[in-house]
C-alpha cells in the first residue's frame, strides 16, 4: 500500500509514517509538494479542513497512491480567544474520507495579535524565538509547551482519527461491500 503525504514538511510526513506503519508496517510514505489551495495562514476551521481535503486529493492524485493525507494547522477564533489547531484529511479517491483534529491550544494574545494583522504563526514563532523553520520542528506548540507537546504529536493523533475509517471500515459505515 502506498500513501501520498500533501506535504514536504518532515513532522508532518513523520507523523503520517509513524501512524500508518502501526497498521501497515510496509507501507509506502511518499511526500508531495502540493498547494493548499487556502491561504499560508488558514484563520478557520472552514478553511483548515478545506486546505487538508485539498491536499490529500491532490497528493493522491500526484503520486497514484492508495491513500492521501492533508495536514493543516491553522487558527480558530473561539469565546476564549484565537486557538491554534490542526485537521488532517485522508481520502482514497473512491469517496472514503477520514477527518481528524487535534487538540486546541489558545495563542497567548501578543502572539494572536500579530497572527490576526496578518503574519503566519511560523513567522512569529521563528522571529519570537529567533530561531527558523520552527514549523519543520516542535511548532509552535512544541514553543508554547516547553518541550511537553510537540507538533509532529499533536498531528499523529489528528493522523490515527483520520485513520479509523480505513482501518475499522464496519464501525464507520464505510466497509466494501
Amino acid at each position: 500500500m502506498k500513501i501520498a503525504v500533501g506535504s514536504t514538511n518532515p513532522v508532518k510526513v513523520e507523523a503520517v509514517r509513524t501512524m500508518a506503519q502501526r497498521v501497515w508496517p510496509k507501507i509506502e510514505v511518499v511526500a508531495v509538494d502540493v498547494p493548499s489551495g487556502v491561504s499560508a495562514m488558514p484563520m478557520s476551521d472552514e478553511e483548515a479542513l478545506d486546505g487538508a481535503r485539498n491536499r490529500a486529493r491532490a497528493a493522491r492524485q500526484a503520486a497514484s497512491a492508495d491513500l492521501g493525507v492533508g495536514l493543516e494547522g491553522g487558527v480558530h477564533p473561539e469565546p476564549f480567544g484565537l486557538a491554534l489547531h490542526g485537521w488532517v484529511v485522508i481520502t482514497d479517491g473512491n469517496g472514503r474520507e477520514g477527518i481528524g483534529g487535534g487538540a486546541r491550544l489558545p495563542l497567548p494574545p501578543a502572539i494572536a495579535q500579530r497572527v490576526l494583522a496578518g503574519e503566519e504563526l511560523g513567522d512569529v514563532m521563528d522571529d519570537i524565538l529567533d530561531d527558523h523553520n520552527v514549523k519543520q520542528k516542535g511548532g509552535a506548540v512544541g514553543a508554547l509547551t516547553a518541550g511537553l507537546v510537540m507538533r509532529q504529536e499533536t498531528f499523529a493523533v489528528a493522523v490515527a482519527y483520520a485513520l479509523s475509517p480505513f482501518i475499522v471500515p464496519e464501525l464507520h459505515g464505510t466497509a466494501a461491500k
